[in-house]
């Protein structure tokens, strides 16, 4: 649906701002889908601001969607807008980033770290509103192999605990009480180790670990308490590698990421880097493994971690709001 501009009304001047090309993920967040679509296609109408709004109905066919979005904006040298949680901004970004075009959020997820982090408004209307003023803000995207990431990377545990964080939001609605306790669950599971060999700074060492993850969001590394969320953003990664231990002190580990600790514990190791290489340890393992990019995927090993060459040009408010 592309509303033409009403030129006979007193509305700001709006004609040369890019058309807003929205892919609008149905099955995001705990409200009503249908609600979110007729908000933001009401404010976007009343502006003038020429748009197109395709909602994804069937998750697997958000792929298609996304092209035709990006295929669009290109045509008509428009903007690209993920309205969705943190897997539907990931999926959009990847697909406008070589683009070059503007990329826009109107979240609709759990915890939304990316617009958090930028300071775009969590209610849609006030996130709707702010594209019509934005400004464009290059941001740093991380890379594993050929796949991108806003937020984070893993491999291990925390693969499992999204497909199982999944899983229970399906079953019980997807509200944050669900994401924390299908959480708990997870942690309190028995998980295998590990071996990897990991290269960094051409230095190479072999850890044995439940998990490994890699954070490119500093609000996520600040609320874990890590130091590292400084040099997020500066052409680095953070990494955080936890040490072998139990089910109940991983939970733990858990409880004093959540209370802003992580930081300070002994069985955590983390530190910031440019290029990060993985290899299973020679005799360990099959050559692919799973890897969370805020979506679920199966790469080819080694992976190899490091910030994308080309920034992603994020619309960001003009001024400060209130989420």
């Amino acid at each position: 649906m592309m509303p033409a501009q009403d030129t006979s009304s007193p509305r700001p001047r709006t004609e040369l701002a890019p058309a807003l090309h929205i892919v609008l993920n149905a099955a995001s967040g705990s409200g009503d889908a249908k609600e979110a679509l007729r908000i933001i296609e009401d404010i976007l109408a009343a502006s003038g601001r020429r748009f197109q709004l395709l909602p994804v109905e069937d998750p697997k066919r958000i792929g298609v969607i996304v092209q035709r979005a990006v295929e669009s904006a290109i045509r008509d040298q428009g903007a690209i807008v993920a309205a969705g949680g943190d897997g539907t901004i990931n999926a959009v970004a990847r697909a406008a980033l070589p683009t070059g075009r503007p990329f826009g959020i109107i979240p609709q997820g759990t915890f939304n770290y990316s617009s958090r982090a930028h300071g775009i408004p969590l209610d849609p209307a006030a996130a709707t509103r702010a594209l019509l003023t934005a400004r464009i803000e290059p941001i740093q995207v991380g890379m594993v192999n050929d796949r991108i990431f806003l937020v984070n990377a893993s491999l291990g545990m925390y693969p499992e605990l999204l497909e199982d964080r999944e899983r229970y939001k399906q079953r019980f609605g997807r509200r944050r009480i669900v994401a924390i306790y299908s959480g708990l669950v997870t942690l309190l599971r028995t998980h295998r180790q590990l071996v990897l060999e990991i290269e960094c700074d051409q230095e190479r060492e072999l850890v044995r670990t439940p998990t490994l993850f890699v954070g490119n969001n500093p609000l996520q590394l600040e609320q874990f308490g890590l130091p590292e969320a400084e040099d997020v953003q500066r052409r680095r990664l953070a990494a955080v590698i936890v040490k072998p231990v139990s089910s109940m002190t991983m939970l733990w580990l858990a409880l004093r990421g959540a209370l802003g600790q992580l930081g300070e514990e002994e069985r955590v190791r983390n530190f910031a880097f440019r290029r990060l290489v993985v290899r299973r340890a020679h005799g360990y393992g099959a050559r692919q493994i799973k890897v969370a990019t805020d979506e679920i995927c199966r790469l080819s090993l080694p992976l190899e971690f490091k910030v994308a060459p080309q920034p992603l040009l994020l619309m960001v408010p003009n001024e400060p709001t209130d989420s």
